[in-house]
């Protein structure tokens, strides 16, 4: 004779009972199994409701549950919301996206709705992508630290097929050369492309059972994948660039190598469509911006070669010792000059595979700046007098430097181009010579 009152006391004492089951222990991030403990008890508690409401009359109603599941759900999210954030393994996030659509499948099969649990797993998977990015930072990092920044050596057609197979190169002139040869790229290329499509493969794992279409799998990778380019890679590479340690060598293997990754940006294109079945043309979808992260990499490194390649000739011009007072100039070019020649024809053999216009550029920026700088010790202030003998001298330098750039460093200056970077220099040191020579005709 007292259902009324047993049915109000269930249901509050059954709220009370809910709000302890929806209280999230302390350290529930740590490990999966605390969330796996704590929607347990939140199934548990909910099945036990849908099985009371289809076994009794009217000790609960839909509408009771409903404003139950409601609050739950609320409850449910926030917990999660906050939880998930102190998270940093991806693995475990992924772990824990499978769970929670576990979670709500099932629940959704007892009639709960729980389209907010999806729309909540797309803020994790947004979390989920920045500890996929920060991974793949120490990857690129130690891949980018490992690296002897040399051509890959291959000494038989096993080997050459191996690399082929890692990463789209195709060179017919190489293919003809026979074993030993070299590929013009260095290791680190391979396998940070492979390691790209790691990343591809480990943001569509977080798409899988989310109910989303193909196209919005397709934007969601490409999105996490820009990110990996444009941010996480590209910092790598940056940092690699403005190293202090690093040599001519290394700047102009990361030139080569980021041309060639460069180049096959159009193939990661065609792996995600392949993995989603979307076409790239297709309206709205997005495009990655790859080629833009490797040609600011390439356009950093150039400028560190030329600023790299100015501090050497600095270095070399530190040693130039004139006696400016000398009766009798030496039989050939001062040591210091032939030295730094010297360094600067093996430097220019290097940049055999760099792009044409970056090694003009370069030999173009260093001789430039030698003119400028010998100009610099024939024009400062210290040097009150001069003798015929210390211009003459100074003449077999200036004859040395236009020889270099008339015996064509690099391919492709048309005519006298090079020689041009001198030019201000011959004419200054020709007109201090003929009012030196004028000078001592007058005594």
């Amino acid at each position: 004779g007292a259902r009324e009152t047993f049915e109000n006391y269930y249901r509050k004492q059954r709220r009370k009972q809910a709000r302890l089951v929806l209280q999230p222990p302390s350290n529930m991030h740590e490990t999966l199994d605390g969330y796996r403990k704590y929607f347990n008890q939140i199934v548990g508690f909910f099945v036990v409701e849908d099985h009371i409401l289809h076994t009794t009359q009217g000790l609960v109603n839909r509408a009771y549950i409903d404003e139950l599941w409601e609050m739950a759900l609320s409850k449910t999210i926030a917990a999660l919301r906050t939880h998930s954030s102190y998270c940093s393994d991806p693995s475990l996030v992924l772990d824990l996206k499978n769970l929670i659509v576990l979670f709500a499948d099932t629940l959704q099969g007892y009639g709960f709705p729980v389209n907010q649990l999806f729309d909540m797993l797309l803020e994790i998977q947004d979390q989920y992508s920045e500890t996929l990015l920060k991974k793949w930072s120490g990857v690129f990092r130690n891949i980018l630290d490992s690296d002897n920044y040399s051509p890959i050596p291959v000494t038989n057609e096993e080997v050459y097929k191996k690399i082929v197979g890692q990463f789209p190169f195709q060179d017919a002139e190489l293919e003809k050369q026979p074993f030993p040869k070299k590929f013009p790229f260095s290791e680190f290329v391979p396998k940070v492309y492979n390691q790209i499509k790691e990343f591809i493969y480990a943001c569509l794992k977080f798409s899988e059972d989310l109910h989303l279409s193909s196209t919005e799998v397709d934007d969601m990778i490409r999105k996490s994948t820009n990110l990996l380019l444009t941010r996480t890679l590209s910092n790598c590479l940056q940092n690699v660039i403005k190293r202090k340690n690093v040599g001519l060598t290394e700047l102009v293997q990361i030139i080569i190598n980021t041309t060639h990754l460069e180049k096959s940006c159009k193939f990661l294109e065609e792996f995600i469509t392949n993995i989603t079945n979307v076409l790239p043309e297709t309206v709205h979808t997005t495009k990655l911006y790859g080629t833009t992260t490797f040609k600011d990499a390439r356009h950093a490194a150039e400028e560190e070669i030329y600023t790299n390649l100015n501090q050497k000739i600095d270095q070399f011009l530190q040693l130039a010792d004139y006696d400016w007072m000398a009766m009798e100039p030496g039989s050939k070019a001062s040591d210091y000059l032939v030295d730094l020649i010297g360094f600067l024809r093996s430097t220019f053999a290097v940049f055999t595979h760099l792009p044409g216009k970056v090694a003009q550029t370069a030999c173009m920026s260093a001789c430039k700046h030698l003119s400028t700088s010998l100009m610099q010790l024939l024009l400062e202030a210290e040097v009150r007098q001069l003798t015929l003998g210390a211009l003459q001298q100074f003449n077999l330098d200036v004859e040395e430097c236009e020889q270099f750039a008339r015996s064509g460093p690099v391919p492709g200056f048309q005519g006298d181009t090079l020689q041009l970077a001198f030019i201000d220099l011959r004419q200054v040191s020709l007109c201090v010579f003929v009012f030196c020579f004028s000078f001592k005709m007058c005594d």
